[in-house]
C-alpha cells in the first residue's frame, strides 16, 4: 500500500474540519484532508444554508399573505421550481464541492477523497493509501440522519434532510416524522407551498430541548396554518405500495400521505472511524473531550461527535481551540454556557443557556421573567407572536439562559448570548437603555418580571 507521511490528518471537512484543516496548514504544518462526502460538509449542501433559502422562500409567501390584514389585496400563486432553482443553481451550486477543495487546497491542504479509518495511533487507512499523522489526527467526521427502527420505514423511499432539500417537487400530502427544529422547519417550509402536512412526535410537544412557551407558540402557529400535529404518536409500521405511504399508529387510524420524511435525530458510526484504536469505545453515542479538544494523546475530536451540539457555529468553534492546541498555542479552552442555537421556523425561536427546567435540575436558585412581544410597542404594530423568557441565578445575579421567539428571534437573542456568555449583572442589564420602538426592547420589561 502507498504511504504518506504528514504532520496532522483531519479526517471529515465540514466547516470545523475545513477551518482546522486550513489554520494548522497556514502556519506551516503539513496537512491531509480527508472526506467521504461532499468538502464543506452538511451545512452548505443539505443543512443549514439550502435550508435557510428555503425557510425565506416560505416566510415570503406568508408575510404576502398578510397583505389583505395590512395594506390591501394580493394574488400569492407558489412556485415550487423558482425555490428548487436558487437551491441547486445559487446555494449549492449543483450540490459541487470544487470550491471548498480549491479554497483547502489554496490553503496549503492536501485533499484526499474516501473513507478513512484509524488503525493505530496516528496511522489510518483511505482505500489502498496509509496516513501517518506525526502529530496526531483530528476527528470531525459529521453525522447522518437516523431512521428510527420502525418495521418497514427503512425499505420505504423516504425522505431525509438530503432528498427534502433536493426536491424539485411538493407533495401533495406529507408526513414528518420528529418535532425538532429539523422536522419543524421542514413541515412548515411544505406546508406554506401547499403540501398537506402531518407531524408526528413521540414527545408529548414540539422542540423538547427549548422552553414549553415556545413550543406552545409553534404549535399555535402550526394549528393556525393547517399543519397537523400529533404528539406522544407512537408509530407501529410503514410501507408503500409504489405510490403512497401508510404509516400505522399505535390508538390512532392510519395516515396516507404522498411522501414521509424522517427528521428523527442524526447518528454517527464510531466503530467504522476505528476510535478504539484509541482504547475510545466503539460503541458510544460520541467522543468525548477536554477542554482542549482532546481525546486521547494525539487524538483531537470537533463537531456533533463531541455531543455538544450539532451546530456549525460549534464545530467553528471547537476547530479554533483544537489548532491552537495543536500548535502549541496558550488559548482559553472550552466554555459551554452559553451556547446559542435557533429554530428558523415562523416565529423564529432562538435560545441560549439553560432552560427553567435545566436551571432548576442543576440546582439553581431560580428567578423567572417572561413577556409577550404583543406586548411592546414594536411587537403591537406587526401584530407578532413571540415571547421573550430570562432564567436567572437568584444566588448570583446574573442570567444563565433566556429564550428569544418571534420574529426575527434568533437576532434579537444575540443581546441575550452577550449576556449570558460575559455574566453580565441583570442590575448592569437594567440599567441599559434600550431601543424604542425594537423588538428588542421587550428585553426591558422581561426584565422588571423577574421573581423567584
Amino acid at each position: 500500500m502507498a504511504e504518506l507521511a504528514v504532520d496532522v490528518a483531519v479526517v471529515g471537512l465540514g466547516p470545523g474540519g475545513e477551518a482546522v484543516a486550513s489554520r494548522l496548514a497556514t502556519a506551516g504544518l503539513s496537512v491531509v484532508g480527508i472526506e467521504s462526502r461532499l468538502v464543506g460538509g452538511e451545512c452548505p449542501y443539505y443543512a443549514c444554508v439550502p435550508t435557510k433559502g428555503m425557510i425565506r422562500a416560505a416566510d415570503v409567501l406568508a408575510e404576502a399573505r398578510r397583505v389583505p390584514e395590512f395594506a390591501g389585496t394580493a394574488q400569492v400563486v407558489p412556485d415550487w421550481g423558482k425555490v428548487a432553482a436558487r437551491v441547486r443553481d445559487e446555494i449549492t451550486t449543483d450540490w459541487n464541492d470544487q470550491a471548498a477543495v480549491d479554497r483547502l487546497v489554496g490553503a496549503g491542504v492536501q485533499v484526499l477523497r474516501g473513507r478513512a479509518r484509524i488503525t493505530g495511533p496516528g496511522v489510518l487507512v483511505v482505500g489502498d493509501q496509509v496516513i501517518r499523522a506525526s502529530r496526531g489526527i483530528v476527528l470531525n467526521p459529521g453525522t447522518d440522519p437516523a431512521v428510527p427502527p420502525v418495521p418497514g420505514l427503512a425499505d420505504t423511499p423516504l425522505w431525509t434532510n438530503r432528498e427534502a432539500v433536493s426536491a424539485t417537487a411538493v407533495p401533495e400530502s406529507l408526513v414528518v416524522i420528529g418535532g425538532g427544529p429539523v422536522g419543524c422547519e421542514f413541515a412548515q417550509v411544505f406546508a406554506r407551498f401547499g403540501a398537506e402536512v402531518t407531524l408526528l412526535q413521540s414527545n408529548d410537544r414540539l422542540l423538547p430541548l427549548d422552553e414549553p412557551e415556545a413550543s406552545a407558540l409553534l404549535a399555535e402557529r402550526f394549528a393556525a396554518e393547517g399543519i397537523q400535529v400529533r404528539t406522544g404518536a407512537k408509530i407501529t409500521s410503514v410501507r408503500h405500495d409504489g405510490q403512497r405511504f401508510t404509516v400505522e399508529l399505535d390508538g390512532a387510524d392510519p395516515i396516507s400521505a404522498a411522501q414521509v420524511l424522517v427528521a428523527a435525530g442524526r447518528k454517527s458510526d464510531l466503530a467504522d472511524l476505528g476510535v478504539g484504536s484509541y482504547g475510545l469505545d466503539e460503541s458510544a453515542r460520541g467522543v468525548a473531550v477536554d477542554e482542549h479538544m482532546r481525546a486521547a494523546d494525539g487524538l483531537w475530536a470537533i463537531g456533533d461527535i463531541t455531543g455538544k451540539g450539532a451546530f456549525t457555529h460549534m464545530s467553528m468553534y471547537q476547530a479554533a481551540i483544537a489548532a491552537a492546541d495543536i500548535l502549541g498555542e496558550e488559548a482559553p479552552g472550552a466554555e459551554y454556557h452559553a451556547v446559542p442555537r435557533v429554530t428558523f421556523t415562523d416565529p423564529e425561536i432562538g435560545s441560549v443557556g439553560l432552560t427553567e427546567a435545566g436551571a432548576r435540575a442543576a440546582g439553581i436558585n431560580v428567578r423567572v421573567g417572561i413577556t409577550q412581544l404583543s406586548s411592546s410597542t414594536r411587537g403591537f404594530l406587526h401584530k407578532a407572536e413571540g415571547l421573550i423568557k430570562l432564567i436567572e441565578d437568584a444566588d448570583t445575579g446574573v442570567l444563565v439562559g433566556a429564550t428569544s421567539a418571534g420574529p426575527t428571534g434568533g437576532e434579537v437573542l444575540g443581546a441575550l448570548v452577550l449576556a449570558v456568555h460575559a455574566r453580565v449583572p441583570v442590575d448592569q442589564l437594567r440599567r441599559m437603555i434600550y431601543a424604542y420602538p425594537t423588538f428588542h426592547r421587550a428585553i426591558e420589561s422581561a426584565l422588571a418580571d423577574l421573581r423567584a
